[in-house]
């Protein structure tokens, strides 16, 4: 039986299954803006909305019908589990993971077998979460599946018996608000519990009238960002709402479930041992990953700052958002004090992947640098993760600018850039990306810059017009221990690697004006390396003073104190910053190096 016949539809194949799903995911995407306006539980950080809309739109986007409902239902499942985002994105997903392993194998499904799998999929829900808390999300996917499975006899067709359903998924949601003091207070329902209600009013809608054809034409409609958010006040008490995908886990889903409750709260853990995706709001993702990395391997990892959210909405500084990626070295604390929104580049050890400065530190990364037998790669920042922070942001500031390492090193600014062009044609507002032509503390001298000029209230195009002069005035100088992690990277040949170690030569790194990395000059021990850099410094700033500078190292901190003591003394400045040095540089120059960027006047 298929799906754009008019008679009653009794069974379920995997093509019903698909487009069904197609029509509530249709459902929750044009819904999205309204289920941000009214999150308030776990967190009011309004994104229920966006990632509900995010978890079912790779069905959409990545599958095709089966045949078969049991395949279909498995390949739902799946792909929710992979692209689950947020907390309600998660518990959706693993709703569909109890539906898809309570099916049996079988090309259709009646009535009496979907409410049987329905029912069996509930304790799935319940199980990923930490604490379940009635009045969610979770009431509502329970009181629905409870009558579908106490009531299937009653009916001959799935029109009738979701229709039939309706009325107990609309008293769930509404009573909601009575459960939930918070939700009382709001005077508003939960909104994950809504998204699930909007998905099967969506089913309802399609499986009553089938319009095959305005489905397949909406399945294909791009769907414009959200442009607006309305948001209670509340205080952050954990700063990253955290996920990830661990795979082939040696670690049950229980003490899974205990190990994120140490760290934080609004833990779920959904998914089997061969696919996990966990959620977790927490203050320590580095210190979480770095232990969980001993019991799976990490494909996949988020780490939303909900601090940094919550200021765009409620304690935003100033009138320009500023954004940069993680291989931007600045203190925390300056930082923290101009709002500066920050993308982590990614990185990995073998298979298992990490969030810079986020979910591994960089004491952790030079540890693992130093005894892992897989040498770390990085990757950029995607396109998504640009737009959603840009969309994000543009509905809340008059203008972005954002600052990226070298386009020589990374794609990451042409990405950036590419994600600028999209929301700003989508909010009408101004977003400028910025190439650095640098890297780790030159790129945080020219965004410190930038927030200096926006806090003493330049405008964005003054800001822009400087931009150009900050970045050609600001030089990087990387003096390095050996040059083995140089060949493991593949900056320096292995003939030439050997001729280096057998001579002694202690190469310094740098960037031309292009931003491409260059082995600007050598010695043939440390000390000479830096008292080398000193003297290209000395010698670049006789004419123009020094406006500010970072002293940067890889686990070395006598090297920086060095640095720093004789960069005061040229100067008669103490530094901006002494920071760890950026992992990416640290991948190449390896534990040891030292650097020094700095700005001229």
């Amino acid at each position: 039986m298929t799906i754009t016949s008019n008679l009653p539809l009794s069974e379920l194949d995997g093509r019903n299954l698909y487009y069904t799903f197609v029509a509530g995911a249709r459902k929750v995407i044009a819904h999205q803006i309204e289920l941000n306006k009214i999150n308030v539980f776990p967190v009011n950080d309004g994104d229920t909305g966006t990632n509900l809309a995010s978890t079912i739109r790779s069905v959409i986007e990545s599958l095709h019908p089966h045949r078969s409902y049991k395949i279909t239902a498995d390949r739902i499942a799946e792909a929710t589990l992979m692209n689950a985002r947020g907390n309600s994105g998660i518990i959706f997903a693993q709703f569909f993971y109890g539906l898809s392993s309570e099916t049996a194998d079988c090309n259709t499904v009646n009535l009496k077998q979907f409410a049987e799998s329905l029912q069996k999929s509930v304790k799935y829900v319940y199980e990923a979460v930490a604490n379940p808390v009635e009045g969610t999300m979770l009431t509502v996917i329970k009181e629905w599946a409870d009558y579908i499975y106490e009531s299937w006899h009653k009916y001959t067709d799935f029109d009738q018996l979701l229709l039939g359903s309706y009325d107990v998924l609309k008293k769930s949601l509404s009573e909601t608000k009575t459960k939930l003091k918070i939700l009382a207070k709001a005077n508003v329902v939960d909104a994950g519990a809504k998204g699930f209600v909007l998905f099967v009013e969506g089913i309802i809608e399609y499986i009553h009238t089938r319009n095959f054809k305005e489905l397949i034409q909406s399945k294909a409609e791009s769907v414009a960002l959200p442009k607006t958010e309305e948001l209670l006040s509340e205080n952050v008490t954990f700063r990253y709402c955290t996920e990830a995908i661990l795979k082939n886990t040696s670690i049950s889903q229980h003490d899974m479930m205990v190990m994120l409750e140490k760290y934080g709260d609004s833990a779920v853990v959904a998914g089997s041992d061969k696919m996990r995706r966990i959620h977790v709001h927490t203050n320590n993702p580095a210190d979480l990953f770095y232990n969980l990395k001993d019991f799976g391997t990490i494909t996949f990892q988020k780490a939303d700052d909900m601090i940094r959210q919550s200021e765009s909405v409620f304690k935003r500084k100033f009138k320009i958002a500023l954004v940069t990626d993680s291989t931007c070295d600045l203190e925390e604390e300056i930082i923290d004090n101009y709002q500066i929104h920050m993308l982590p580049i990614n990185i990995s050890f073998g298979d298992n992947h990490y969030l810079d400065k986020i979910t591994i530190r960089p004491d952790q990364f030079y540890e693992m640098l130093k005894d892992s037998p897989d040498y770390p790669r990085s990757s950029q920042i995607n396109e998504k993760s640009f737009i959603n922070l840009y969309s994000h942001l543009a509905s809340h500031y008059d203008s972005i600018i954002a600052v990226n390492l070298s386009d020589k090193l990374s794609g990451t600014f042409h990405t950036s850039q590419k994600a600028a062009q999209i929301v700003s044609r989508e909010f009408d507002k101004p977003i400028t990306v910025i190439n650095s032509k640098g890297i780790s503390g030159s790129v945080g001298l020219i965004v410190l810059r930038i927030a200096e000029a926006i806090e003493k209230g330049f405008s964005h195009d003054q800001i822009i017009a400087l931009a150009e002069k900050w970045v050609s005035d600001t030089k990087l100088y990387v003096t390095v221990l050996t040059v083995k992690y140089l060949v493991r990277g593949g900056r320096l040949s292995i003939a030439k690697g050997l001729i280096a170690r057998l001579l002694h030569v202690s190469p310094i790194i740098s960037l031309d004006e292009t931003g491409k990395a260059i082995v600007f000059d050598k010695t043939f021990n440390r000390k000479a390396n830096m008292e080398r850099i000193m003297n290209h410094i000395r010698l670049q700033t006789e004419k123009k003073p020094i406006w500010n500078y970072i002293v940067m190292h890889a686990n070395n901190p006598e090297a920086a104190e060095w640095y720093k003591t004789r960069m005061e003394s040229l100067t008669g400045k103490k530094p901006a910053s002494v920071v760890d040095i950026s992992p990416i540089i640290g991948a190449n120059a390896g534990t040891g190096a030292s650097a020094v960027a700095f700005m001229k006047e």
